[in-house]
């Protein structure tokens, strides 16, 4: 497929930026008063308008694209959606009941996303707007000119050529460039979505990268989540891979309350049936249950690992505990493997314990492609994934 980039008279990602910041408030409405040259220009490329006059339902139409292109049952879609007015019985709310309902999605306040997630929201859609070109135009790499668009986002499935090919391996940048602070780019952690295809595990065999919140991943039937020894997940609201699990997962009403706690409910339910309420599990131990709303995604099972032992105002995570959940999960996947069709066959992994459980990243990545190795030397049908928040430890990741 093209390599080329995207002609350089489309709008740049910090122009989309700017402009979904300035009809944050006006809403939808706006959008035949004041002129969006960006976001008509991205509308007129990707053929959802002709020209100025139909602008304005073809930016709509783009956005709703872009949302889809989140989730529309994911965090980050149905915020996007509410924070814009996306919802057809939701197009003429003031503002603030926009942000409102916005904030709900992610189980904060008002003032909280304001502060905080809706920077998110805003940046990953306009990197969604990016994708959605990408695709309508039948570019497949490349950058456009002033900002970064991954080389394949979380959104895409498994492999960018035929299957069975590896895609073309995606290129992180020089530093300073997108994700590293400088002009244009993001805060830590918060790197537009990059996959990076076929990083060595050992002579014969690879996993695939991910620079991306777990909750995004798509056609990747078993997600791994790191829990403490007590299987308690973070709340919904902790910037954490349980907490992103447990809120992508939920299921919601109309309105996007959450109706049903999926994973916190199943995880009581497994610790009330093996007598183990308020008491701790074997470090590395490893329970299944459904995927809830992430069904919609293409998973079928969560993994809770668990890794991280509370001590006083702090976790330990032991390393060797790595090992332990890996070849848990492993061996569990491997006694489901044939009870779904088709049968289970990929696997992703966050870094066990490098977050609140203290492991640095590249202590927790160089446990879990040694477990990792030692299982598909065992079973290679498997195709294994690993997910991180930045290109830095993704870089670094590559490079152990």
């Amino acid at each position: 497929m093209s390599q080329e980039p995207l002609p350089p008279d489309l709008p740049t990602y910090d122009q989309l930026l700017n402009e979904l910041k300035s009809i944050r408030r006006p809403g939808l409405a706006d959008l035949r008063r004041t002129d969006r040259p960006a976001l008509r220009a991205a509308a007129v490329a990707g053929g959802f308008c002709d020209g100025p006059d139909d602008a304005p339902a073809g930016i709509e139409a783009l956005l709703k694209e872009a949302v889809r292109r989140l989730g529309e049952n994911g965090v980050l879609g149905r915020a996007a959606a509410h924070t814009f007015g996306l919802l057809p019985d939701r197009r003429g709310d003031a503002a603030a009941d926009r942000r409102k309902l916005a904030a709900a999605v992610y189980g904060v306040s008002t003032e909280g996303f304001r502060k905080r997630q809706e920077r998110d929201v805003m940046e990953q859609l306009a990197e969604a707007v990016l994708t959605v070109l990408r695709e309508r135009l039948g570019f497949s790499g490349g950058q456009p000119t002033g900002g970064p668009l991954p080389s394949e986002g979380p959104y895409e499935h498994e492999q960018a050529g035929p299957r069975g090919q590896a895609g073309p391996r995606g290129q992180a940048g020089p530093r300073g460039q997108a994700g590293q602070g400088g002009p244009g780019g993001r805060r830590a952690g918060q790197e537009p979505p990059l996959r990076v295809d076929s990083v060595p595990v050992d002579a014969r065999s690879t996993f695939t990268v991910h620079v991306s919140p777990i909750e995004l991943l798509r056609d990747i039937e078993v997600l791994v989540s790191s829990e403490n020894v007590y299987l308690e997940m973070s709340k919904t609201f902790r910037p954490t891979v349980s907490g992103a699990l447990r809120l992508a997962a939920a299921v919601r009403d109309p309105a996007g309350e959450i109706v049903d706690d999926v994973l916190a409910r199943e995880l009581a339910a497994w610790l009330r049936a093996h007598g183990r309420p308020g008491l701790p599990v074997r470090p590395g131990t490893v329970v299944p249950t459904s995927s809830g709303a992430l069904a919609a995604r293409g998973v079928r099972r969560i993994y809770h690992a668990a890794v991280a032992t509370p001590e006083e105002d702090t976790y330990q995570v032991r390393p060797e505990t790595i090992a332990r959940a890996v070849g848990a999960c492993f061996a569990l996947a491997r006694a489901e493997r044939d009870r779904y069709q088709p049968a289970l066959s990929s696997i992703c992994f966050p870094l066990l314990g490098a977050g609140r459980g203290g492991l640095a990243p590249a202590v927790s990545a160089t446990w879990l492609r040694w477990a990792i190795r030692d299982e598909l030397a065992r079973d290679a049908r498997w195709r294994v994934h690993l997910v991180v928040r930045s290109r830095e430890i993704a870089e670094a990741v590559g490079a152990l």
